[in-house]
């Protein structure tokens, strides 16, 4: 079974340089709020790159996706100086709603657990 420690390791780099290169060099006002990248994942031949982003507002996940799509060639280029890849992976950006859903499911969870006590009668 092959070994994939050095596409994992490029995937943390690639990580870090785009999450820098998203708060530091992108001057789109849509992009804002409380937001994540939650995970990079490389492709083993590095030609493609999915960015899945987490965006706590839901009123600002459509744009924020929309100006993140448009600035892709900006993020890819500034990637390529940062990181020393042979290719530079063209990057895909990708809503992830896991952490919403986590949210979710604990307050479900709390609701059932405060209902569930028993009473002191």
């Amino acid at each position: 079974m092959p070994s994939f420690d050095r596409i994992d390791r490029i995937s943390q780099e690639v990580h870090k340089a785009i999450d820098a290169i998203i708060r530091d060099e992108l001057n789109d006002p849509r992009i804002g709020g409380t937001w994540s990248i939650v995970r990079c994942e490389v492709t083993r031949d590095l030609r493609y790159c999915k960015v899945r982003v987490s965006i706590l507002e839901a009123e600002r996940r459509k744009d924020m996706m929309e100006a993140l799509k448009k600035a892709s060639g900006f993020v890819r280029r500034e990637l390529g100086r940062r990181v020393d890849l042979r290719y530079v992976p063209e990057i895909l950006f990708e809503l992830d709603t896991n952490i919403e859903y986590a949210a979710h499911i604990n307050q479900l969870l709390k609701e059932t657990q405060k209902h569930g006590e028993p009473s002191d009668d």
